[in-house]
């Protein structure tokens, strides 16, 4: 305490020192501000002033045209300062800027690349894997398309795990999980998943990670309670995708064991936003074997149409043991995929679904059986609620 007291005594008389001869400096400074001599006086004359206009305060101010958008900043480029007529019709093209009404620029871009993910097999249901790009015809609408691209490789994948969390599911939640696991240990190792827990409402457990122990976690967060609102969580689920998902390809797998009964959306408007969030392939387990005969041919009919629309596949298997081998078949389903790329000889400004069909003809394999999204929208929607971290929201 007492070294702290003298610091500030010491700086104490600094400071009236300090000010001391600020106040000489003043007085200096006011004494040397004198009026420099004008013209006819001693010393050097003082130049004129140059003659500036009078300043007329009835004339109106110059103002811009407020109907022309003005750039504040200017760019380097002379032609991009060029004032805009919001008004004027203007022809859009592909990697212009344009200004919305909320008066945000958006940059446009023509892509009218269509992707298929799609599965071979044979009559037998075996996987053909030494197929070509020229093997491969695709339609659009019942027109022929032209194939740009084709890849036949085992490419990562951005996965969504959607699982039911209903009552009924109390005893059959430890083989999924284990089945599950194994699922994701057989697929690319650059695969990256994220888990949704479902019952009346569809709760993300854990998001996108490539982490084994997170998903594991995920997996066996459980509730058994609530009925089955499998619809909205398809739903949300193809928004997390679109919204997160770091590959272009996207799957998501269901495992449920009875109907929905508590959706706010229906099967059809489920599967239309899917469709419109970029098509992840769906791929369906129903544990319907102990399910009475109504719930199980409702449940049925549900996912195999949500899997085939989507270009999937729906399983059903007659035991709980058998989730294990359906998950291995759905892992090397996944990584044995044939994508085939096409420009849609449609404009991509005539919006609407369109019906896609693809086959697939080689010599010496007979009839092949081509698995792919049977369509898509070319105009996707407005964007889905928010969620959170804990809860995905899905609207009507």
């Amino acid at each position: 305490m007492l070294s702290m007291r003298l610091f500030i005594t010491r700086n104490s008389s600094l400071a009236a020192s300090a000010a001391i001869m600020l106040s000489c400096f003043c007085v200096l400074s006011s004494f040397s501000q004198t009026p420099s001599p004008s013209a006819g006086q001693s010393g050097t004359p003082r130049p004129s002033p140059v003659s500036t206009p009078a300043y007329d305060p009835t004339r109106p101010e110059a103002q811009p045209d407020l109907s022309l958008d003005h750039d504040p900043i200017l760019s380097p480029d002379p032609e991009d300062n060029t004032a805009i007529n919001p008004a004027a019709p203007t022809t859009e093209r592909a990697g212009a800027l344009k200004k919305g009404q909320n008066g945000v620029y958006t940059l446009h871009e023509d892509v009218d690349e269509v992707l298929l993910s799609c599965t071979v097999i044979d009559e037998k249901g075996e996987p053909v894997l030494d197929l070509k790009r020229e093997n491969f015809f695709v339609w659009e609408d019942g027109a022929p398309q032209e194939t740009n691209s084709f890849q036949h490789q085992d490419q990562p994948v951005s996965m969504g795990i959607v699982v039911d969390n209903s009552g009924s599911m109390i005893d059959k939640r430890g083989a999924v999980k284990t089945a599950t696991l194994n699922l994701l240990r057989e697929s690319n190792p650059k695969d990256a998943a994220f888990v949704v827990n479902f019952s009346d409402r569809a709760f993300l457990d854990q998001g996108f990670t490539s982490d084994a122990s997170a998903l594991d976690k995920g997996l066996s967060r459980f509730d058994s309670k609530g009925p089955t609102a499998m619809y909205d969580a398809v739903a949300a689920s193809a928004d997390e995708l679109s919204k997160h998902a770091k590959q272009p390809k996207q799957v998501l797998l269901i495992v449920t064991d009875g109907a929905d009964n508590a959706s706010h959306l229906g099967l059809e408007q489920a599967i239309r936003r899917v469709q419109n969030l970029g098509g992840p392939v769906v791929y369906s387990i129903g544990l319907l074997y102990d399910a009475s005969k109504e719930d199980s041919a409702r449940a049925k009919a549900a996912l195999d149409t949500l899997s085939q629309e989507t270009g999937g596949i729906a399983y059903f298997p007659r035991a709980l043991d058998d989730v294990d081998k359906i998950a291995a078949e759905v892992a090397r389903d996944i990584r044995n995929q044939y994508t085939i790329g096409y420009h849609s000889s449609t404009p991509s400004s005539q919006e609407g679904y369109r019906v896609v069909h693809v086959e697939a003809r080689a010599p010496n394999h007979g009839r092949l059986i081509v698995r792919t999204r049977k369509g898509y929208f070319t105009k996707r929607p407005s964007a889905q609620p928010t969620q959170t971290a804990q809860e995905i929201k899905t609207q009507p």
